[in-house]
C-alpha cells in the first residue's frame, strides 16, 4: 500500500479523509467508502495505488470530449470503487464491489502511454479521483513525457487536493447528473455543490466538458434542464460542449432507456444558450457534428467514432475564419 495525501489524525487514533466531501472518519482497518482508501495502525493509506480494473486503448471521443485532440486516441484506465452510489451506475461491477485487479507501476504505465499512437492517459472508467495518489503520480510522469493527462469524474472531490492535481491536468469530462441537490442526496449519496465548486475551478485551469446522463422521471423535467444549462452557460462559458446522454437500465434502476424525443428536446433547449450540444449513447445524426456557432460551417463531422475535420483550417472556420474551439495538436 502506498500513503495517502490529504488526510489527518484525530485524538481517538482514527484518521479522517479529506480528499471528498464524505470526510470519512476510519478506525484501524476500516475502509472508506470509496472502497480505495484504509486506515492501517492510525495511518491512511490508498489500498488501490497501481491496481487497475481495465486498460484500454480508447477514442477520445468516447470519454466524451469532443473539443479536446478530437479523432485521437488515448490509453484509459481505472481503479475499483467509487465515492457514490448511484443505482444507475452503467460501471457498477468494476465500481460498486471489490473485484479482480492487475499491479501496473506509474513509470510502466507511463511508457505504455507514450505507445501505439496515444497522447496520454485518460483516468476513467469508475470514479479515477479515489485513485488520487496513482494519478497524481501518474499525471506528473506523463507531463514530463509531453502527455496529455484527461479526467472523465464525478467532480466530488476537496479544493485543495482537486488544485494539486490540476496542475498537470490537460482536460476534464465532469458528470454532471443534475442541478438539483435532491437528485444527488437521494440518488448518488452524495452532494451538488462541491460537484459545481469542481466545474468552476477546473474550467479556470483547462479544457473542460460536461455530461448529463438523462434518467426519464428524475432529471429530465424541462425546466431543470433549462437550469443546468442555463448554469453551464452561466458560469462555464457558452463555448463550453454539453453532452446530454442516453439512460439504459443497469444495476439497480429498471426505469426504461430514455425515449430518443427527451433527448432531442433537451439538445434543442441546450442550443438555445451553449454553442456545443451533443447527444450520446444513441443513433442519430442531430448531436454528432461539430458546427460553427456563427456560419453553422461543419467544422468536426463524426460518423460513430469516424472522425473527420473537414472544416478546420489552421485552427479556424475554413468558411468564416472564426477561431474552433477545438484543442488540436
Amino acid at each position: 500500500m502506498f500513503e495517502a495525501m490529504h488526510w489527518t489524525s484525530t485524538e481517538d487514533g482514527r484518521v479522517r479523509c479529506e480528499l471528498c466531501p464524505h470526510h470519512c472518519v476510519l478506525s484501524d482497518g476500516q475502509t472508506g467508502i470509496c472502497m480505495g482508501r484504509v486506515n492501517s495502525k492510525g495511518k491512511l493509506y490508498s489500498k488501490n495505488f497501481g491496481h487497475l480494473v481495465s486498460a484500454a486503448l480508447d477514442p477520445i471521443e468516447k470519454k466524451p470530449l469532443y473539443h479536446f485532440h478530437p479523432g485521437s486516441l488515448i490509453l484509459s484506465v481505472g481503479p475499483n470503487g467509487c465515492n457514490f452510489r448511484c443505482p444507475f451506475c452503467q460501471n457498477w461491477e468494476i465500481s460498486q464491489q471489490e473485484v479482480r485487479t492487475s499491479f501496473v507501476p506509474p513509470e510502466e504505465l507511463v511508457e505504455s502511454a507514450g505507445r501505439d499512437g496515444s497522447i496520454g492517459i485518460s483516468y476513467t472508467y469508475t470514479e479515477p479521483l479515489v485513485w488520487y495518489e496513482y494519478v497524481f503520480e501518474c499525471s506528473r510522469l506523463a507531463k514530463e513525457r509531453g502527455l496529455v493527462n484527461v479526467l472523465v469524474t464525478n467532480g466530488f472531490v476537496e479544493e485543495k487536493p482537486l488544485k494539486e492535481l490540476l496542475q498537470y491536468v490537460d482536460a476534464l469530462n465532469i458528470d454532471l447528473k443534475s442541478i438539483r441537490e435532491s437528485f444527488y442526496q437521494k440518488l448518488c449519496k452524495a452532494s451538488l455543490a462541491p460537484v459545481l465548486r469542481t466545474c468552476k475551478i477546473a474550467k479556470k485551469h483547462c479544457h473542460v466538458e460536461i455530461t448529463n446522463l438523462m434518467i426519464p422521471g428524475e432529471n429530465t423535467d424541462r425546466k431543470e434542464v433549462e437550469e443546468l444549462v442555463h448554469w453551464v452557460a452561466s458560469n462555464l462559458g457558452q463555448e463550453t460542449p454539453l453532452h446530454f446522454s442516453r439512460y439504459f437500465p443497469h444495476y439497480k434502476m429498471a426505469a426504461k432507456p430514455t425515449p430518443e424525443s427527451t433527448l432531442l428536446t433537451a439538445y434543442e433547449i441546450g442550443k438555445k444558450e451553449l454553442f456545443y450540444c451533443y447527444l450520446g449513447n444513441i443513433l442519430t445524426r442531430t448531436g454528432s457534428n461539430t458546427c460553427c456557432p456563427v456560419c453553422d460551417n461543419v467544422l468536426v463531422e463524426r460518423q460513430g467514432y469516424s472522425v473527420s475535420l473537414t472544416g478546420v483550417k489552421k485552427g479556424k472556420c475554413s468558411s468564416c475564419g472564426r477561431t474552433a474551439d477545438l484543442v488540436l495538436r
